[in-house]
This record gives C-alpha cells, sequence and structure tokens, in this order.
C-alpha cells in the first residue's frame, strides 16, 4: 500500500480519499450500464455481472455504514486504520448468517429488515451468477434485483444512526451463547 505521502501516488482506494468510488450508488449504476437498453437479449455475462455487482452495491453499503456508524463518517475519519478495519471486517457469510437469523433480525426495523432479506436473497443470486456454470439469467429479473437492491439501500440509509449502530454491531460481532 502506498501511503499519500510517499510516492505522491495512493493506490488504496480505501486510505487515499477514494471512498467515494466504493459508494453504493456507485455500484447500483454499474449494474444498470450492463443492462443494455437496445432490444433483444443481453450477453448472460453482462446479465451475470449485472446481479453481482448489485450484491455488492448491498455489500459496500452496509460495510460503509458499519465503519461511519461505528467510527465515524467525517473525511478525517474515513482514511484511519480504524475506519478501514471496520469497512473491511465485514465478512460476506457471516452477515448472511445474521441476517438470516429471524429471531435477531426481528428485533430491527422494518427497513433494516427489508435490507438483510434482500442481501440474503441477492447473494444467492450472486453466487448463482458467479459460481454455477449455465446460470442463464433474464434481463428483466436482473433489472428487478437492480430495483431491489437500490430499495434496500435507501431503506437502511433512512434509518436513525442509533438503528444503524445496532445493525452494524450485530452484523460485526458474534454474540456469545451463556
Amino acid at each position: 500500500m502506498d501511503l499519500p505521502g510517499d510516492s505522491g501516488r495512493c493506490t488504496d482506494v480505501l486510505t487515499c480519499g477514494g471512498v467515494e468510488e466504493m459508494e453504493a450508488e456507485n455500484f447500483v449504476k454499474t449494474a444498470r450500464e450492463l443492462l443494455p437498453a437496445r432490444p433483444g437479449r443481453p450477453r448472460n455475462t453482462d446479465l451475470q455481472r449485472a446481479v453481482s455487482t448489485a450484491y455488492y452495491a448491498l455489500f459496500h453499503c452496509l460495510a460503509r455504514s458499519c465503519a461511519d456508524t461505528l467510527i465515524g463518517k467525517s473525511g478525517a475519519v474515513r482514511g484511519t486504520d480504524g475506519w478501514t478495519r471496520t469497512y473491511r471486517a465485514l465478512d460476506h457469510n457471516a452477515a448472511k448468517r445474521r441476517c438470516q437469523d429471524t429471531k435477531g433480525i426481528g428485533r430491527f426495523s422494518e427497513n433494516t429488515r427489508l435490507f438483510a432479506k434482500t442481501f440474503v436473497q441477492i447473494q444467492k443470486q450472486r453466487y448463482r451468477a458467479d459460481y454455477a456454470p449455465g446460470a442463464v439469467f433474464r434481463k428483466s429479473e436482473v433489472a428487478q434485483r437492480i430495483i431491489e437492491a437500490e430499495d434496500a439501500i435507501h431503506a437502511l440509509q433512512k434509518e436513525s444512526m442509533a438503528e444503524r449502530r445496532a445493525f452494524a454491531a450485530y452484523v460485526l460481532f458474534k454474540s456469545r451463547r451463556d
């Protein structure tokens, strides 16, 4: 990792002011761009990439929410080691398990539950898109997944800081069973 003052060129997007590129909205935009506006059947690889990108919009929304709510969201804080570690602490499988835990997720608001449900559903589609040889997608199906991802992102972003902080702690930290 290059540091901003070392070589004059920083390559780590999370620590060099490039956090904006990792915003969920940019992933949604990219997913939409993979769906051609022209009539006819798009290439299946474009549809697969769009599904995967819609999932990553959700994932990066959650990772950023975790870091912003637990560490802080000012520009000065976003470049710190603590913010980056928190952002990167989100684990795909652990987050999915927590979002599927109906008892645990049930204590959150409707918007947060919508985000959790969508996260799990689109992650399953992402696995299919990325790892199932021969998986075929329809343009209308992929367009719907992108809309669902965007709606879930907006739902989570509407929540209070306290709700998003509690959700961040819930998805990042294991609970101990007594």
